[in-house]
């Protein structure tokens, strides 16, 4: 995600963070490199020039040119401004004091409205919600369907239109279940069309006016970049829309949409989509997103994303293990299911303060191709030897190495890197370290 705006930051940062004393001049070098990479990630232009400027006021300051590390303050000047660039805190869903909650989405065809209505429900049911679906998109022969499947995926209900033809009949019926059956939230996938048009905007419009949502989300596909933020402007000029989920955002390496969507609409991003799967959705954050842009990593949200994955009954068992030198091989593959639960591994590093300045880190195919090979492994071998790992002798590792396609060497060295993940994380669980050491066990 923003992988070339991230990269082209780091690259003018580096010229600024190595020096001792700074000049203006040396800042309106590198604030011109920033401005050229905003541009280059499809920023609109008016966006680019005001938050250079904006920089520029804070940077060529005293308490900037004068301080000990300029470098880095100017660093922590654009993190704040790129915070501010994309929106307040994270909210998500404002819910109303008397339920349900109507959330409508709205958007073009193809942006992702129906899979985000079911990755939506998801989330807020995971909190505790009671939630309602609405299958309002009449337009799309297959979204009534899809809808429905999802809804029975996340054991969500779903309302369906059955006969009717009228989506605001649909979506009145909707919101009358809602209330009578005891929901918090009721979620409306409305339809979209390849482009705007005068007949879709007539039924949002009616449909906001009967329904009055608390809610209403524009669902913008982040690939598109400006496009999705001209579209944007024109659905908050008619409908004016509370907020925006950008989804695809794991395949938008510019960050266009990302960073100027706030700015043109006045709306802030509420949720990114960052995958095909339904746990793939989070809340948005402009200042964890901030940080990930400039390669600070993410710490909060990675804690988070371990804590859905990974109960705290779980969590203490594996600590008694630890301490007690019980952690076995059986205990390490179950360490990496929990891992595959969280998602990719290129999701997961990116959120590691640091880890983008590793040279030695294999790409994203050499990681994922490893771990298969350290499950095969592990699967090979029979239930004692993982209990046991000290009696894989030589024959034995040839069995297993037959068994899970893979070569003797690759044993070697998982066995080895199992010796010395036990050693650390023993040690990590006590003494001075033992806070870190909790937080890094679902690893």
């Amino acid at each position: 995600m923003l992988e070339n705006l991230t990269k082209k930051l780091d690259a003018a940062f580096k010229a600024l963070t190595g020096k001792g004393l700074l000049t203006e001049q040396n800042i309106d070098e590198v604030l011109k490199e920033v401005r050229l990479a905003l541009l280059e990630a499809d920023v609109h232009f008016k966006v680019a020039k005001s938050f250079i400027e904006g920089i520029r006021v804070k940077a060529v300051g005293k308490e900037v040119l004068e301080s000990l590390t300029p470098g880095q303050q100017v660093v922590k000047i654009v993190w704040e401004e790129l915070a501010n660039l994309m929106g307040e805190k994270g909210s998500g869903v404002v819910f109303a004091s008397t339920p349900p909650t109507i959330v409508m989405l709205v958007g073009l065809q193809g942006s992702g409205k129906t899979t985000t209505a079911g990755k939506l429900a998801r989330l807020y049911k995971r909190e505790g919600k009671r939630v309602l679906l609405v299958a309002a998109d009449l337009q799309r022969p297959a979204a009534v369907d899809q809808l429905q499947t999802l809804g029975g995926t996340i054991e969500v209900p779903v309302l369906l239109p059955g006969a009717e033809r009228d989506p605001v009949v649909v979506t009145r019926n909707g919101i009358s279940q809602g209330r009578e059956q005891g929901f918090d939230l009721v979620i409306v996938d409305t339809a979209g069309r390849l482009q705007i048009d005068e007949p879709l905007m007539q039924e949002l419009v009616r449909m906001k006016s009967q329904i009055l949502p608390h809610e209403i989300l524009f669902v913008a596909d982040a690939m598109t970049g400006q496009t999705a933020v001209n579209v944007a402007q024109t659905f908050h000029q008619k409908l004016s829309l509370t907020g925006i989920i950008l989804t695809k955002a794991e395949g938008d390496a510019r960050g266009g949409a990302l960073l100027s969507i706030r700015s043109a609409t006045g709306t802030p991003v509420k949720f990114i989509g960052t995958g095909e799967k339904l746990d793939a959705f989070e809340l948005f954050h402009p200042d964890r997103m901030a940080s990930r842009i400039l390669g600070m990593g993410d710490v909060l949200s990675l804690v988070e994303l371990a804590e859905q994955s990974y109960s705290k009954e779980q969590a203490s068992q594996l600590a008694k293990k630890i301490r007690n030198e019980e952690f076995t091989l059986e205990d390490f593959s179950q360490q990496l299911k929990q891992l595959k639960k969280m998602g990719s591994l290129e999701k997961i590093l990116e959120m590691i303060p640091g880890v983008k300045n590793l040279r030695s880190l294999p790409d994203k195919e050499e990681m994922e191709k490893e771990m298969k090979h350290v499950e095969a492994i592990i699967s090979s071998m029979t239930p004692n030897e993982r209990q046991e790992p000290g009696i894989i002798n030589g024959s034995r590792r040839k069995r297993i190495s037959k068994g899970s396609g893979t070569e003797v060497q690759e044993i070697n060295r998982l066995l080895k890197q199992f010796y010395q993940a036990k050693k650390m994380l023993k040690a990590f669980s006590g003494g001075k370290r033992k806070g870190l050491g909790r937080m890094m066990m679902p690893f």
